[in-house]
Parts: structure tokens; C-alpha cells; sequence
């Protein structure tokens, strides 16, 4: 009976040891990239046009420690298309369609079973040829969040909205707000701050759809695309 405690006694320091063995093999985690180039909410001018349409254009960030690679992500704020590139060090050069507003963040991949370190997320407007002003960045629609619910109060709800435009010339917003396809303006609000917020007069027990278009004074506009949210 003692020789078998004494076994067990054995097996047990011997498996402890082991699991905090294993425990100290973990591989390192990535560090988080620092964005460099392009700059954030300005008009990217360091480009080579390619075409009537496309500009290249070399993405720089400050290089993460434990990486093995990185992944590019870049979004067309216009039509909300992604696309990942993935990259060996830590610039990358793409064509991109010109005239158009981005957002870019990159994420950095370290050894297999590490977990990958994601950046900030920054926005620019990429210039065609002597271009010289520029449209807003699409509105983001910040509350109701889309798909939602919310309680009316006295037959209002309140929603917001945050936009930066690279010419500081912002003039108004149209507010588009309906039961079908926000294609109903119900308002127009001047330009007082980067984050705005209104009341609107809603309906209980309804499914709402919502966007804002943001003009500037040159007349260029940029749409946030449709978000909807639900009243109890």
C-alpha cells in the first residue's frame, strides 16, 4: 500500500512539473503596429498615378517585435469593400482606385499559437491628378446601433452620428430616415462639430432605416450608408 501512494505521490509531482514546463514553452506575443503612412483623416498626395482611375501608393508602419508576417486590411469607405494583403515587412505598396476616402489597419501575425496584435484604425482620402478639394469621409452612424433596439421617449429617440472631412469645409448633413429604405429627408443640419446628435420623432413596435449624407461647401457629399434599428 505505501509503495503505491509513494508511486502515485511520484507520478503526480512528476506530471506537475511537466504542465508548468509546457506552460513556460508559450510562444511570444506580437506587439501592436504603430500606422505611419498614411497619415490619418488627411489627403494622401505621395502617390504615382498608374491609370485614368488608379494610383499607387506604399503603406508604412512602425515594425511589431515577435512578428513572423503582417496582414494589410483596407476598406473603401465609398462602398465598404475589404480587401487583406499580407506583407514580409512592414511597408507595402498597392493600386487603389483614386478619388476615393479608405480606412487601413494592420494586423501582425506572430508564431503558431500566438494570438495576432491588431493597430488602430486610420482613415485618409487617396488624390487623383490635381485634385484640390476633396469629399467628406463617410458619416459613421454611431447610435442607434444598426440592428438595435431602442425606447422611444415621448415619441423621440435620439441619434448620432461622427464625420471628419480632410478640408475642414463641412457645411450640413441630410438626415434620411424612414420605414423602407431611408430615402424620407426629414432633415438638414448645419456643420457645428465633428460628432452631432438630434432628436427624431419615431413609432413604437416599427423597424426604422437611417442614413446621412455629409456636404461641403464645394458641393461634394458622401453617403454613410443605410443602418437600421428597431423601437420597442
Amino acid at each position: 500500500m505505501k509503495k503505491t501512494i509513494v508511486l502515485l505521490t511520484i507520478t503526480f509531482i512528476t506530471l506537475t512539473a511537466c504542465s508548468k514546463e509546457s506552460g513556460g514553452n508559450e510562444p511570444p506575443q506580437p506587439t501592436v503596429a504603430v500606422l505611419s503612412f498614411p497619415a490619418n483623416n488627411e489627403p494622401c498626395l505621395e502617390t504615382n498615378s498608374v491609370n485614368d482611375t488608379q494610383s499607387s501608393i506604399t503603406f508604412r508602419w512602425n515594425a511589431s517585435e515577435n512578428v513572423n508576417s503582417y496582414d494589410i486590411s483596407v476598406t473603401n469607405l465609398s462602398n465598404n469593400t475589404n480587401n487583406v494583403y499580407n506583407a514580409s515587412s512592414n511597408e507595402k505598396n498597392l493600386t487603389l482606385e483614386h478619388d476615393e476616402p479608405y480606412s487601413w489597419k494592420i494586423i501582425s501575425n506572430g508564431q503558431s499559437g500566438s494570438q495576432p496584435a491588431e493597430s488602430d484604425t486610420w482613415k485618409f482620402y487617396l488624390a487623383g491628378p490635381a485634385q484640390v478639394n476633396y469629399a467628406p469621409f463617410p458619416a459613421e452612424l454611431t447610435s442607434p446601433i444598426s440592428g438595435s433596439t431602442t425606447t422611444p421617449s415621448e415619441g423621440l429617440i435620439s441619434i448620432q452620428w461622427n464625420c471628419v472631412d480632410v478640408d475642414n469645409d463641412l457645411v450640413t448633413f441630410e438626415v434620411y430616415l424612414d420605414t423602407t429604405d431611408a430615402s424620407t429627408l426629414v432633415q438638414s443640419v448645419d456643420f457645428a462639430s465633428n460628432t452631432t446628435s438630434i432628436d427624431v420623432a419615431v413609432e413604437n413596435n416599427s423597424i426604422y432605416y437611417w442614413k446621412v449624407i455629409a456636404v461641403d461647401a464645394n458641393g461634394n457629399n458622401s453617403n454613410s450608408g443605410v443602418y437600421s434599428f428597431r423601437t420597442n
